[in-house]
């Protein structure tokens, strides 16, 4: 049975949420406040987070920050009114996906168990993918740029993953979506470009060279 930490201050939220998931036939634990979700976190080893930003003790976008300095599971961030600079910087961080308040519970549903059954089934042939000076790890998820290493968020790795097991091929943004989060899998517009420019941030900035083309009118393509 997967494993789900919820992190919500809100007690309603928290209990309908709970309500919902164990309907689904997930184990959730939950916390309200950021120091006792990390706790949690240490304790629990869930399979994945739902993690509200707005929250005592440590906001949700620090919690994000810890989680990632020793783990890539999932996280789903929860913004309470949907601001840009919230997604982003939550994305920015390291988080899977974001849902904006209030939501319906189809989608958060459905975001949950895309995240999952994507973490599930990320096994490949190849132990490590490579372009020039670029290497991704399959099995440890670590992204390599002339020998600097940078941890990776789940949807970040199967972006990169996608795009080097495709090198040359240019990919549209309904391919890539997916192949990285999933058929049918709705997105906000943008939230592609929010992950392609985290991804050159680490290997076309450093390196100076263009890694990750923009093709106009279709989406992108891994050049080597």
């Amino acid at each position: 049975m997967e494993k789900i930490l919820i992190v919500e201050d809100d007690q309603t939220v928290l209990n309908f949420e709970i309500k919902e998931l164990e309907h689904e036939g997930y184990s959730v634990v939950s916390a309200m406040d950021g120091r006792t979700a990390l706790e949690l976190f240490e304790k629990e080893n869930p399979d994945l987070v739902l993690l509200d930003i707005m929250l005592p003790e440590l906001n949700g976008i620090e919690v994000l920050r810890r989680i990632r300095k020793s783990s890539s599971v999932p996280v789903i961030m929860v913004t309470a009114k949907g601001e840009v600079y919230d997604k982003v910087n939550g994305l920015m961080t390291g988080a899977d996906d974001y849902i904006s308040k209030p939501f319906a519970i189809e989608e958060l549903l459905a975001r949950t168990y895309a995240l999952l059954r994507r973490s599930n089934n990320s096994g490949t042939s190849e132990t490590v993918l490579k372009n020039r000076e670029v290497e991704l790890d399959i099995q440890s998820m670590i992204l390599k740029v002339r020998g600097q290493t940078y941890s990776l968020s789940k949807i970040e790795f199967f972006l990169l993953k996608y795009l080097l097991e495709n090198q040359n091929v240019a990919l549209s943004r309904n391919q890539i979506i997916d192949n990285v989060w999933g058929k049918d899998y709705i997105i906000e517009e943008g939230t592609i470009d929010v992950y392609i420019n985290y991804l050159r941030s680490k290997i076309d900035q450093p390196l100076e060279e263009q890694y990750i083309k923009t093709i106009r009118g279709i989406g992108y393509m891994m050049v080597n």
